[in-house]
């Protein structure tokens, strides 16, 4: 347990540090990891406590920046278009799981699938109020009591509260009864229906908290570009994330944030270096799945259990010998 603390605390040390001995560059791509964090953290709720692999979050990412940008851009002040982007992250994972959860599995997928295939239609088509492919452009940042987020450490320790706060209610939710009843849901659906538990509630419950946070997260990321487009709402967008859960290893906090890193780092820092970065990150993936099937974090800390009761046998072995003797 101390160790554990001594480690999460020089994790908070680092990340309160950050801005006083990197530069303005490596804070941005800071803070563009702790959104996709908090996206993945969303998906997670869904594809490790749920069972449900969707592949249309970056809809929901997508509209919640929409949202905002529009209303910003139409002279709407920051709180207002805030909470209306709320709003409509709940309307739409509403609708999502209204649609997609009369299927489970396979089907469940190629529903979200399709709907985040609509939303990009719409984002791409509806020029009028989406600006089509020139997209929207947020003016200004908001200025929660008083403090501008227009420079990158004002910008990056909002995005670190906002990733807290993500952290935090995952927790609460993973320990709490509802979580457990999640997961009772994910691996005896038809137990779970035989004690009278509603499955379809608990999920259409979860599916607005994990729709909620994966908006934040395209609240966060709209206001951080400031700028939306239909890029945010591609297929592409929903897998990348949703690779960034199973690297990392869905079902546990960590792992989409360790994921996050992974892929995002590859994409915009390694891609910089490595011209055939698309093939390093696809190795990087195939060699998860082969040696760590259950993901970056849960895989480590298996290896790191077998190899310290590697160690301890060993060093137990001369001392047997000697006792023999």
């Amino acid at each position: 347990m101390s160790r554990r603390l001594l480690c999460r605390s020089a994790l908070a040390l680092l990340a309160a540090a950050l801005p006083w001995i990197a530069t303005n560059y490596y804070l941005n791509v800071a803070s563009q990891v702790l959104i996709y964090a908090i996206f993945a953290l969303g998906l997670n709720v869904l594809v490790g406590y749920a069972g449900l692999v969707s592949l249309g979050h970056a809809g929901i990412f997508g509209v919640a920046a929409y949202t905002a940008a529009w209303l910003v851009a139409a002279g709407s002040g920051h709180l207002p278009a805030a909470l209306a982007a709320l709003a409509a992250i709940v309307l739409i994972s509403a609708l999502y799981a209204l649609l997609s959860l009369r299927a489970t599995g396979i089907g469940f997928l190629m529903i979200t699938l399709a709907i985040g295939q609509i939303l990009w239609g719409l984002a791409y088509r509806w020029i009028d109020v989406t600006g089509g492919d020139n997209g929207i452009t947020v003016p200004s940042r908001p200025a929660p009591f008083g403090l501008s987020l227009m420079s990158a450490p004002s910008f990056y320790y909002f995005t670190v509260l906002a990733f807290l706060l993500a952290v935090l209610s995952m927790a609460v939710f993973v320990r709490s009864p509802f979580g457990a009843s999640l997961k009772g849901t994910r691996d005896q659906p038809r137990r779970m229906t035989a004690l009278g538990y509603n499955v379809w509630l608990i999920r259409f419950a979860a599916f607005l908290f994990s729709g909620f946070w994966s908006g934040v997260a395209g609240l966060l990321f709209g206001y951080y570009e400031q700028f939306v487009s239909p890029g945010m709402l591609t297929l592409g967008s929903s897998a990348e994330v949703l690779l960034m859960v199973i690297a990392g290893g869905s079902g546990t906090l960590a792992g989409p944030v360790v994921g996050a890193a992974l892929v995002f780092i590859m994409k915009n820092v390694a891609s910089a270096y490595i011209v055939r970065w698309n093939l390093v990150l696809g190795v990087i993936f195939v060699t998860i799945v082969i040696f760590m099937p259950e993901g970056l974090v849960p895989g480590s800390a298996r290896l790191g259990r077998w190899a310290h009761a590697e160690w301890q046998r060993r060093r137990a072995a001369p001392a047997a010998l000697r006792s023999e003797r």
